[in-house]
């Protein structure tokens, strides 16, 4: 497993397993559970985009100095097929400048058939702003604000 971790209750909610995650590239795990599921008992559309948006944020993180951050600018997704079962999921980084960071991946199910696909661009920032308030990312072992 790859030193670069996921710092988030929500993926951590999820259950989203960080697999790999270096040179640009990064692929994550995720089991299925009647939790992820929308009313048709396959893969809710809003867990398909939350997972390729930690696959694709993760590799463009994993060539970034340590302690940046990304935050999505922008991600458009492709559903190809429903999901069920264990879900993998592939980022991969095609072009990065100082500040920005330009991504593709993928989900497949287990048996390897796609299940969507998405293009994103991706802000490194050390700091993020929110209102008047500045925050800094969470690091692996700081407990979460709850």
């Amino acid at each position: 497993m790859s030193a670069l971790t996921i710092r988030s209750g929500f993926i951590d909610h999820l259950g989203v397993e960080l697999l790999r995650a270096e040179n640009g590239e990064s692929e994550l795990r995720l089991d299925l559970s009647a939790k992820h599921l929308n009313s048709w008992e396959v893969m809710h559309g809003g867990v398909t985009m939350a997972l390729l948006d930690v696959a694709l944020s993760t590799a463009s993180r994993s060539v970034a100095p340590e302690g940046t951050g990304v935050v999505t600018i922008e991600m458009k997704t492709s559903f190809m097929q429903p999901g069920s079962g264990e879900m993998r999921a592939f980022g991969r980084l095609l072009h990065r400048s100082t500040t920005m960071a330009y991504c593709e991946g993928e989900v497949r199910d287990a048996n390897g058939k796609l299940v969507a696909k998405a293009m994103g661009t991706f802000k490194y920032l050390r700091r993020l702003a929110v209102g008047r308030e500045v925050h800094e990312q969470r690091r692996p072992g700081e407990p979460s604000g709850d």
